[in-house]
């Protein structure tokens, strides 16, 4: 692209404090070593103790091509058991150019790229490959579109990025684990600012209905009126046939015996919890200040002790651990069924992508985008609408 990856991390309309240099890339931040665990990602760079950067992403290139032919029987599966599918090609070789002009990776000879640098690469060639076909871009809410426990605020960046991708003509949801069943007001609350936004441009009736809300992973479907409320989809409209078999006593079976481990296993630990209770989750909530691992440790207990009849998720909140009948697979795959769009054309952007984030299952789904922070977010789609412009040759718009 003419700009290239310095004028655009430097470019300044969104007054988001753009990298250009590692000694001012805060907005590129680490989380720390629980946040930033994945076996592919590890993989790539244990890879650089014996190929240079560039050898790495030629390498993985050709890999990632192979996979996708044949995912069962693959070199990559052979050497990462665990690796998913993978829906675009990925360009990494020119990710690694664009990257290497403000991170100097190639140039490095005693320090190798760290976790949150070959994610970010990652994230770069995904962009680049979305572009041309996207057709609904999801989004985690807490941690990615707004900081962790906050709400949609007037202020937030990603405001305008959301308004110029509906105007592409592209869907726009946001996959949540908030639900709030028969409660669409409570929704609005969280997107207020979103939704006030919406109503001071006029956003459109057309682009109105490209707007959704998965609540509860995959349990409650809504959609943008032209008055800028959010309504409920009818169930029989948008579940999948299976989610239409999950019966009220396995519901129940299911969140109890989640509490039940939950309950247990925070008595080992010597962790005072505050149990909640919803129709389609289950959750604690520490009552004393406690460490991310000691959270770490209950999520992936239910994880492995858990059994049900129906699908669940079990996942570190950060400051909360909770179980909930379902996972956003299904809530994209119902929406994706919905909207009439592939694995392909969608795209899903999160901050929890290990295995104890309610993130991860979307892998299974579509592609993704692995974030750490909104800022990171707003980096992200910034240059995605960038790219989508310049493929489909009109103008950005605000």
């Amino acid at each position: 692209m003419p700009n290239g990856w310095r004028d655009l991390i430097n470019e300044q309309d969104l007054k988001i404090t753009r990298a250009s240099s590692v000694a001012d890339a805060h907005v590129l931040r680490r989380k720390g070593h629980l946040k930033e665990q994945d076996r592919f990602i590890q993989f790539m760079i244990d890879l650089h103790k014996t190929h240079t950067p560039t050898e790495v992403m030629e390498k993985m290139e050709r890999w990632i091509r192979e996979h996708r032919h044949d995912p069962r029987r693959s070199k990559l599966k052979q050497m990462v058991p665990t690796v998913g599918e993978f829906y675009t090609s990925l360009g990494l070789t020119d990710a690694l150019v664009e990257y290497d002009t403000f991170s100097h990776i190639s140039q490095r000879r005693y320090v190798p790229p760290n976790f949150a640098e070959i994610r970010h690469i990652l994230n770069i060639s995904q962009v680049r490959a979305s572009a041309e076909n996207i057709q609904l871009l999801t989004f985690d809410a807490d941690g990615t579109l707004y900081e962790d426990g906050h709400h949609f605020e007037q202020n937030n960046k990603m405001i305008k990025l959301i308004n110029s991708l509906l105007r592409c003509n592209t869907h726009v949801a946001i996959v949540t684990a908030a639900g709030y069943p028969g409660e669409p007001e409570r929704f609005e609350q969280r997107l207020a600012g979103l939704l006030q936004a919406f109503k001071e441009t006029q956003l459109p009736p057309e682009l109105c209905d490209r707007f959704f809300v998965m609540g509860g992973e995959c349990n409650y479907l809504l959609r943008l009126t032209p008055t800028y409320r959010l309504e409920f989809v009818e169930e029989h409209k948008w579940r999948l046939p299976s989610m239409l078999l999950w019966g009220e006593e396995d519901v129940t079976n299911l969140l109890d015996d989640a509490e039940a481990i939950l309950t247990s296993n925070a008595t080992r630990l010597r962790l005072p919890v505050k149990v909640i209770r919803k129709e389609r989750a289950v959750g604690i909530v520490p009552e004393q200040s406690t460490i991310y691992e000691v959270l770490e440790e209950l999520t992936l207990t239910v994880q492995a002790q858990l059994e049900s009849s129906i699908p669940f998720c079990a996942f570190n909140g950060g400051n909360d651990v909770f179980v909930d009948v379902g996972n956003k697979s299904l809530g994209l795959e119902a929406l994706m069924t919905y909207l009439k769009c592939d694995p392909r054309s969608t795209l899903h952007v999160g901050d929890r992508f290990t295995d104890s984030g309610n993130d991860s299952a979307a892998r299974t789904k579509c592609c993704i985008l692995w974030v750490a922070n909104p800022d990171e977010t707003a980096f992200f789609i910034q240059m995605l609408l960038e790219d989508i412009r310049i493929r489909r040759q009109q103008p950005y718009i605000e």
